[in-house]
């Protein structure tokens, strides 16, 4: 045990008494600077040379514990030109002032929406209730002091109708002429026609790389060169020359898997746990005698799985499926299984061994940055690599040109709701999200390829649309309702679009609609997820007639969906369910095995010219760039009807679209 001694203790109580006198001659001025966070105001104070904590807490009227309460940092030391935030609450202020009176203006009901404070409400809770900032409410009352409110007093909000101005969306910045697409023509073409560089054109069209007759092309701030652009005579050998993927059109019908013939090598890298999966002792220590837990071993059943590994033993389950059903069409198949988890340990040896060298074809890994190194590995050998699970974006395809995304990204759902939306261009949108601070790059993406589709149907002021930030009910006191309503119109029908894979938002969000759908006409639109979501109320899916855009539709009726249960059942002794991984093993390595079988290397760089029937989804790859990967494109168009039904939607039957 150390003892300080006298001597000691009168040093280092010396020394912090010099320390302090040799700060006490400055002075510290607090700041007149105020900012609101989060609702609450604060104080800046930029330190200044010689100042401390102590000096500087002294100054306000607070404590030291006060003070790094609120920034931390300054526990370890203050720095000159560190800035400070202090609470504006806890100051003991030295000259009390009187609130400035609030500038008496006329009313103007039509600018302004006048809220009569009540117990508890403040200027933060105003501005998310009415969805505007709050500089917006302090600028409409001039001299608020927003630190004195008192319950009763009126204060001026803005209306914004929700989005009433032009905002700033990518067609704004620059004025463009839409180009319509005829036979013939390619985005090299129409860049000769209007004297674009072709870099410019693809830029302003990322979602568009080979247009089809019929569709738009945006143009940049320039008009035809030619009087007559649509009857231009294309030299249609120069397209093909540019854009070589024209050549290959994807059959109408499907492609016949029969009489196969040749040798192929296939890698299967999955998380399986096997280590995991080899423990069968389990650990009871749910039991406590006085006090002390009791360990107990226990032998797990015998046909327990790590949960972790279960889906993906159910995928590879419909990949020996669907490799036996090849093998009896005549393919000579080999199968090499690996337990590739999240750590790239295991991969880089596999690697680094040489075992996928000779691989004709690699499914997996699930892990991104896994996928990564196995694409890189398998570009420079021109082996296929399949990510046979749904990836966060799309952003490994990028260089990796033997890379498939058979799950597609939500980039594809954003662009396929966007299209089908534009077809009300007269209705009223409201746009539902949770991007309150404006930096959601998805949620951006979503609204500016929305306006865009909207832009070939109807001119930009004449589009109503309307943002409404979506706030849990327990912010609001369960006022959402209420708060939403104000957003739809009576006058005209309301496309929502629900911007959120959130299940709690999107959960509240269709409460709140179903019950408004009794009074208002709406359409709601959201992404894939909302069909695999378990918390939701399919008796408000029904009653609201929702389409939902998925990438899978199992129709129970098939033979060849029946006998696939059949044969699953009496090989596992279990049957999948429909969102089981179990239907996209057999999927993917029917559809690549196959295409490889019966086109060879030339399916790798034209994946369209395969198109087999599957069990679960249909494939259309499509790249966005020379030099990357393919992406699948389709997504099913289903309904959740009013007879309480879920069917598959025909959408070129006039009479079943929306």
């Amino acid at each position: 045990m150390k003892i300080f001694s006298p001597i000691k203790t009168l040093l280092i109580f010396t020394i912090l008494i010099i320390a302090e006198s040799g700060y006490s001659q400055v002075v510290v001025e607090r700041s007149k600077d105020k900012v609101v966070i989060s609702g609450v105001p604060y104080f800046i104070h930029q330190v200044k040379k010689g100042e401390t904590a102590y000096s500087i807490s002294r100054a306000y009227g607070i404590t030291v514990e006060d003070l790094t309460k609120e920034n931390p940092p300054a526990i370890y030391g203050l720095k000159e030109g560190q800035t400070l935030r202090i609470p504006v609450a806890l100051v003991d202020e030295i000259k009390k002032t009187e609130m400035a009176p609030l500038i008496q203006q006329p009313k103007d009901e039509t600018k302004f929406i006048y809220h009569s404070l009540k117990p508890g409400e403040t200027i933060f809770y105003l501005s998310k209730y009415y969805g505007v900032s709050e500089n917006e409410i302090l600028q409409s009352n001039p001299g608020i002091d927003i630190t004195k409110l008192s319950v009763g007093t009126e204060i001026a909000i803005p209306r914004r109708d929700f989005m009433t101005e032009r905002q700033k969306f990518d067609d704004q910045e620059t004025k463009y002429f839409y180009h319509k697409v005829i036979e013939g023509e390619s985005l090299s073409s129409i860049a000769r026609m209007y004297g674009l560089p072709v870099r410019i054109l693809r830029r302003e069209n990322r979602d568009l790389r080979f247009p089809g007759v019929g569709d738009y092309v945006r143009v940049p701030g320039v008009e035809p060169v030619t009087e007559n652009a649509e009857q231009i005579k294309i030299d249609t050998a120069v397209v093909v020359a540019e854009e070589p993927l024209t050549n290959y059109v994807r059959p109408e019908g499907f492609t016949p898997v029969k009489d196969l013939q040749g040798s192929l090598n296939v890698a299967v890298l999955l998380p399986f746990y096997l280590k995991e999966n080899s423990v069968r002792i389990e650990i009871d220590s749910s039991q406590v005698v006085k006090g002390k837990k009791i360990y107990k071993a226990n032998s797990r059943k015998e046909d327990w799985i790590y949960p972790g590994s279960l889906g993906y033993i159910e995928m590879y389950n419909g990949i020996l499926l669907a490799a036996d059903t090849l093998r009896s069409l005549g393919v000579n198949l080999n199968l090499y299984a690996f337990d590739i988890k999240s750590d790239t340990i295991a991969l880089s040896k596999l690697i680094s061994q040489g075992k996928l060298d000779g691989m004709d074809l690699i499914i997996g890994p699930v892990y991104s940055h896994n996928l990564s190194i196995v694409a890189a590995y398998a570009k420079n050998k021109s082996i296929p690599v399949v990510s046979p699970v749904t990836l966060i974006n799309n952003s490994l395809l990028s260089g990796n040109p033997t890379l498939f995304m058979p799950n597609s990204s939500l980039e594809v759902a954003q662009r396929t709701i966007a299209k089908k939306v534009s077809e009300f261009p007269s209705d009223n949108f409201v746009f539902i999200h949770t991007d309150s601070t404006e930096n959601d790059a998805d949620v951006r993406r979503f609204k500016n390829m929305i306006f865009s589709e909207l832009n070939y149907k109807i001119q930009y002021d004449k589009i109503k649309f309307k943002e409404f930030i979506f706030y849990s009910r327990s912010m609001f006191d369960n006022d959402s309702i209420n708060r939403l309503s104000h957003a739809l119109s009576d006058q005209s029908e309301n496309i929502i679009i629900i911007a959120s894979e959130k299940a709690p938002v999107i959960s509240e969000t269709i409460d709140d609609i179903y019950t408004l759908s009794k009074k208002f006409k709406v359409k709601v639109f959201g992404y894939p997820v909302i069909r695999d979501l378990d918390n939701l109320d399919l008796k408000e899916l029904f009653g609201m007639d929702m389409l939902v855009y998925s990438p899978y539709w199992i129709d129970y009726s098939r033979k060849d969906i029946r006998r696939f249960n059949s044969v699953y059942r009496n090989k596992f002794l279990t049957e999948p369910t429909e969102m089981s991984y179990a239907w996209q093993g057999y999927d993917i390595a029917y559809y690549f095995i196959s295409g490889l079988a019966l086109q060879g290397k030339e399916f790798i760089t034209h994946p369209e010219m395969h198109n087999p029937d599957l069990l679960q989804t249909e494939y259309e790859f499509v790249k966005k760039w020379p030099g990357d990967g393919f992406e699948n494109q389709k997504l099913f168009p289903v309904r959740f009807t009013k007879d309480y039904e879920v069917k598959l939607v025909d959408e070129d039957d006039p009479f079943d679209r929306r």
